[in-house]
């Protein structure tokens, strides 16, 4: 018989399964992946607020829901053990990864243009102080 004071409890004994240290990470990650993908949608709409930052701004909007998409089919996984959404959390996961790899690269490439331009413009500003200090 159910113990009515106790719901869960039979004759002493709880009913209980405790999280395995996977479904803890697992959790632990979907909440993560929110929170990333949340913040990523935050910045990317800061960085559309000038012309040139939309450029990289609109992407990482993208990239914001993708994660997001991906966070909420690894939920639907937990809950029903659909495969489909575990294939698709992947799927949206690696989208993820893969824009993202793709605007590191341009975001290291910008920085390396910006730092030859500087070079080249201090080189100039002081070959032009150079030969009016020497007339």
């Amino acid at each position: 018989m159910e113990n009515i004071e106790n719901p869960g409890v039979d004759n002493g004994t709880l009913n209980v399964k405790q999280p395995s240290m996977f479904q803890f990470y697992f959790d632990k990650m979907i909440k993560d992946m929110r929170f990333v993908g949340m913040f990523a949608i935050i910045y990317g709409a800061f960085t559309c607020l000038s012309i040139i930052g939309a450029v990289i701004g609109v992407p990482v909007i993208f990239i914001g829901l993708r994660i997001r998409e991906a966070a909420d089919h690894f939920s639907i996984f937990k809950l029903s053990n659909d495969a489909a959404a575990l294939r698709m959390g992947f799927e949206l996961q690696g989208k993820y990864f893969r824009i993202l790899k793709i605007l590191i690269i341009i975001q290291i490439v910008l920085i390396v243009v910006a730092i030859i331009f500087v070079i080249a413009f201090f080189s100039f500003f002081m070959s032009g102080l150079m030969q009016s200090s020497m007339s």
